[in-house]
């Protein structure tokens, strides 16, 4: 235990040193737009229809910067006075209600034809070039508001385009939190499959990768999605 509070790289170890205390800021994203509801079936039955009830809220970043101050990257547990405590798997299952067992969540870090993907799947491809990635204001742009006329088919891809939203806007932001890898839109062509991917140990993963980032005292900001579960009613687990 000593030997992990000495640590010189963690924060723990450089508050008496700073003139003023270090409160993280929050880079906080979200969808921006609430689901046709029309939409909700197809969510729900690819299992993101509670994490499409996910908004945002205010935090005390005081206390979340008091909490990455006792998380230890070392064991992935929080260090407290009353014991070591964990954020679990069901903790992430009940918060949004994403599976968390079945297939981990992988995908091609290249799409070798990205507009046809998107033409297969989401009806409308942002280029006819090589890209990687779908910007947020895109895909606001094309699915916010479905037509009355919307076929079954076009509800699906409007349904793609939003978890799409989800994934990379709440779920699994990057550090600019402006666009979603494509990665991911392959594990929606089936959305009765896509539950059978383990989307609640990713966001772990993730929310882990975050907590361990942010005990750099360099650090200034914390992922907004990440703290939602941090932040929210997170059932803690005592570890012996």
């Amino acid at each position: 235990m000593d030997s992990l509070i000495d640590s010189t790289n963690h924060i723990s170890s450089s508050i008496n040193e700073m003139v003023e205390y270090r409160a993280l800021k929050s880079r906080i994203h979200s969808v921006g737009f609430q689901p046709d509801e029309c939409l909700i079936p197809f969510l729900e039955l690819a299992e993101f229809g509670s994490a499409a009830l996910i908004r945002t809220f205010n935090l005390r970043y005081d206390l979340i910067s008091a909490l990455v101050e006792r998380w230890r990257p070392e064991t992935h547990t929080f260090h407290l006075p009353c014991g070591e405590c964990i954020i679990t798997l069901e903790d992430v299952a009940l918060q949004l209600g994403l599976p968390i067992d079945g297939n981990a969540v992988t995908g091609v870090s290249l799409i070798s034809r990205p507009a046809r993907l998107c033409y297969d799947l989401l009806g409308r491809s942002p280029s006819e070039g090589n890209f990687q990635t779908l910007k947020f204001s895109w895909l606001k742009a094309n699915f916010e508001y479905l037509p009355s006329t919307a076929t079954e088919l076009e509800v699906m891809q409007a349904a793609r385009a939003y978890i799409m939203h989800l994934i990379g806007g709440v779920l699994m932001t990057d550090t600019h939190g402006s666009e979603v890898h494509l990665m991911y839109l392959p594990l929606l062509s089936n959305l009765h499959n896509t539950r059978s991917y383990s989307w609640g140990s990713a966001v772990l993963a993730i929310l882990y990768r975050e907590l361990c980032r942010t005990t750099d005292p360099s650090a200034v900001d914390i992922d907004g999605a990440r703290i939602r579960v941090t932040g929210g009613h997170t059932r803690f687990r005592y570890t012996v």
